[in-house]
């Protein structure tokens, strides 16, 4: 299993952000699945919205979307708020991040696992604290 934040799940969903690393994380994920903190899904859809509502996409291809992302098995870790205010907020602080990127790094770390992300910050943050960081 791997951590995935919400910029590698989006390029599934817009053509122009696929390429055959984000191809290759799917068929990985559609076989061993992944895990997200529990922001993710309100991250995920805010985007698909805020596309819909610039012109980008279609309200259908955001439910087609939501529909594929929704067949994957991605398990949702219940313990994002708990941490927020002590190890996300600390991590935010030593990364420069915000607590948005923060919950995955904290969440890779906690469980050990590599983090797939296409967030330059976040790459770098997960490098330093000595995660795998999988190609996005």
């Amino acid at each position: 299993m791997v951590v995935i934040d919400a910029s590698v799940v989006l390029a599934w969903c817009f053509e122009d952000e696929a390429g055959p690393e984000t191809d290759e994380l799917l068929e990985n994920i559609q076989a061993s699945g992944a895990i997200v903190p529990s922001l993710w899904h309100l991250e995920i859809t805010n985007v698909l919205l805020q596309a819909e509502r610039r012109g980008r996409i279609s309200e259908a291809h955001v439910a087609e979307s939501l529909e594929m992302i929704n067949a994957l098995d991605i398990e949702v870790d219940e313990q994002t708020s708990h941490r927020a205010g002590r190890e996300i907020i600390a991590l935010a602080r030593n990364h420069k991040l915000t607590t948005y990127d923060a919950a995955y790094l904290e969440l890779a770390m906690r469980l050990g696992m590599p983090l797939a992300t296409r967030d330059d910050l976040l790459r770098k943050a997960a490098k330093k604290s000595g995660l795998s960081v999988l190609p996005g």
